[in-house]
């Protein structure tokens, strides 16, 4: 089960003739040696804006496509939630963030119907992220882009296993996207400078820098995330692709009525098409930037050595904050615990795999152990305790994994509308538990993608028995729940 189309991208296949990621000809400077590490992480990308989960998008994204062409494309990938921080915790941990109490994005402390969870807002020093571990191995490692991770200095990129930090800070968002900055471990460019652009010549240099011993990059870009700036020759490319193909511009054509957070008169509006031109362009840069640092890994003779992943910290934003992306036919987006919220592309190439699509549900505490695998280094038990190795996938000697659910804590109001809940999928089955009131939902994810038919009265008894182990996995972790307000007390577990 899917519930996202699946395609043979013609223009993925020239982009592949064009630019393969594979050389014959290339002698990697590290053969024989430990393969380097290229993690691509997108902030708020959803999903259904790249063409190798989606044949209609309005987005052009040939070398993403690329990468999904000759890699693994998990086509159930999931963020650890629907919001960028705990996502991020989870990747460099390999655990969910509810152990830490790294629930909301750092700076989430909404309050609405009730008071949210005590929200824990920095990556412990005492943890061995993943920089960490491949330092360890004697990797040299860099940091570029949004870190999100800590208040201060002291909790940054070069604090947590990177020995070079470019851009990663406290900051959420960028001040801009164009020069200047305003961010203390990014040197202004002159006044105009795009920031994509310059974060792609930071890690173009960087592999040159790095390529002689097995690296690690982290290329954490800030789009797609608000506020929606790109260059104006892309922005002007996609107003007139959407003139072109006719596309609809009134609000009753994109958008259509969703739940709020609480039952109020106001329904909020969802966007279902895609046809925003500025985040059209946000989404062509980025994949642009992709594509430049893949060709300097080529061009510097190591690519036949790295490994390649990509993924989103979140689904792509529909339901408020300028609703510039659409996740349909997945439900929500980011900030929701529908599949728009927390389903996300992912993907991971290896120099000798082969092209594979899965359709085994992993979420991003699995990059942990999984590179660690791939790199043929010791896994960290004790540390990456949520994770489990993808490798047999990726090897192809398993098609299953030994793990029966997944789970997600978010005892937040999110700013894009979502309500606080706890979440289990198992199997092809997805429970939803509201923190406000203690109501369940259940879905049948590959009868219905889109999340429309709730089915916890006409199953009872699976309800039941999700809604407990689902219940038995917060109190495992330690979850914090929504506290009283004005009187009015929330759901808590027994």
């Amino acid at each position: 089960m899917t519930g996202i189309p699946r395609i043979v991208c013609l223009t993925c296949c020239l982009c592949c003739v064009a630019w393969p990621l594979s050389h014959a000809e290339d002698t990697p400077q590290n053969a024989g040696n430990k393969p380097n590490i290229v993690f691509f992480l997108v902030d708020d990308l959803g999903v259904m804006d790249i063409g190798a989960y989606n044949p209609d998008t309005f987005y052009e994204t040939p070398n993403v496509d690329c990468l999904a062409k000759s890699g693994v494309q998990f086509r159930q990938g999931y963020a650890a939630c629907c919001v960028c921080s705990p996502t991020r915790f989870s990747i460099m941990t390999g655990k969910y963030p509810v152990r830490n109490g790294c629930t909301n994005y750092f700076g989430g402390l909404r309050s609405e119907r009730f008071h949210p969870a005590p929200l824990h807002e920095q990556l412990d020093l005492d943890e061995t992220t993943l920089a960490e571990a491949f330092q360890e191995a004697g990797y040299k490692t860099a940091f570029l882009g949004k870190w999100h991770l800590g208040p201060t200095a002291e909790f940054w990129p070069e604090n947590q296993g990177f020995d070079v930090n470019i851009g990663g800070c406290n900051a959420g968002a960028p001040s801009s996207y164009f020069a200047p900055y305003r961010n203390p471990r990014l040197p202004d460019g002159p006044d105009g400078e795009f920031l994509t652009e310059r974060l792609a010549n930071e890690a173009v240099a960087q592999i040159k820098a790095m390529k002689d011993s097995p690296f690690f990059l982290y290329f954490s870009f800030y789009q797609v995330h608000v506020p929606l700036m790109a260059p104006e020759p892309l922005i002007k490319k996609y107003r007139e692709k959407a003139k072109r193909l006719g596309l609809p511009t009134s609000q009753a054509e994109l958008f259509t009525p969703e739940e709020q957070t609480w039952p109020t008169d106001d329904p909020r509006l969802v966007r279902e098409r895609q046809t925003h031109a500025v985040y059209a362009a946000m989404v062509e840069s980025m994949d642009s930037a992709v594509g430049r640092v893949v060709e300097a890994l080529r061009e510097e003779g190591v690519l036949d050595n790295t490994i390649l992943c990509f993924v989103a910290d979140n689904g792509g934003l529909s339901t408020a904050e300028g609703s510039p992306t659409s996740n349909w036919p997945l439900r929500g987006g980011k900030g929701w615990l529908y599949e728009g919220g927390h389903r996300v592309a992912y993907i991971i190439r290896t120099p000798d795999g082969k092209p594979l699509e899965s359709d085994v549900p992993v979420i991003t505490n699995d990059f942990y152990p999984t590179l660690l695998d791939l790199a043929g280094l010791p896994l960290k038990p004790e540390q990456h305790r949520d994770g489990v190795s993808l490798k047999p996938i990726i090897d192809g000697t398993q098609t299953t994994l030994d793990r029966e659910a997944l789970f997600w804590h978010y005892p937040h109001y999110a700013n894009q509308g979502g309500f606080p809940g706890g979440v289990i999928r198992k199997g092809d089955w997805k429970l939803i538990r509201r923190y406000e009131d203690g109501r369940t939902h259940l879905y049948h994810l590959n009868a219905d993608p889109s999340e429309q038919h709730d089915l916890s009265a006409a199953e009872p008894e699976r309800t039941r028995a999700l809604a407990a182990e689902l219940d038995q996995w917060l109190q495992s972790t330690g979850a914090r729940f929504l506290r009283e307000k004005d009187g009015l007390k929330p759901w808590q577990p027994d």
